[in-house]
């Protein structure tokens, strides 16, 4: 991760959520394996959006190679030491949308509905906004309406609609949204 971003953010911190603390903080290459745990733990619905499968060792070797070289920036929620759900950050991938940056967001079902996963997505838009990002971007399934309805929550607005863009492991096709948010309209 750039030492400009990491220089502002003030990381680990605790947060409350409703009556819990929830910690936030940066994934290390120490949180390897119990973010591959994490991962496999996961509904294989809750996987269908993701970049790159991180259950598999090649996914995962990926992501953390992303991760070390900067073009991934992933938080960590956690209570009590226990992986609540992450969101991360994409960025810097190609020189023509070095502009941009990519969420992704996911919570552990059990998890949902109590707030985590808004304070992670706050904590992505303070990160974009560090790194001088003008946009941030999600890309869901239209199947995904709980995500949908998270991120619209969060801000983000639908920029489109490409129908049967994305095939599953079924091998049914589903249009795809693309979503964005205005990182310049973000304050931290």
């Amino acid at each position: 991760m750039p030492d400009t971003a990491i220089a502002r953010r003030h990381f680990p911190y605790t947060a409350p959520v409703g009556d819990a603390r929830i910690t936030l903080r940066l994934m290390t290459a120490e949180d390897r394996e119990a973010f591959l745990a994490f991962m496999r733990a996961q509904p294989e619905d809750d996987l269908f959006f993701l970049l790159v499968d991180v259950t598999t060792p090649e996914g995962l070797e990926h992501w953390m190679r992303d991760l070390e070289e900067g073009r991934n920036t992933t938080v960590l929620a956690e209570e009590n030491g226990k992986l609540l759900g992450y969101s991360s950050l994409h960025h810097g991938q190609t020189r023509w949308t070095r502009h941009l940056g990519e969420i992704r967001l996911l919570m552990a079902p059990d998890q949902r509905g109590r707030g985590v996963g808004r304070l992670l997505g706050h904590e992505v838009f303070s990160i974009a906004h560090d790194l001088d990002l003008q946009r941030i971007v999600v890309r869901v399934a239209s199947g995904q309406k709980s995500a949908r309805r998270l991120f619209e929550r969060l801000g983000f607005h639908m920029e489109a609609l490409l129908a049967d863009w994305v095939i599953d492991r079924q091998g049914r096709t589903q249009d795809l949204v693309l979503m964005s948010y205005d990182v310049a309209g973000f304050h931290t």
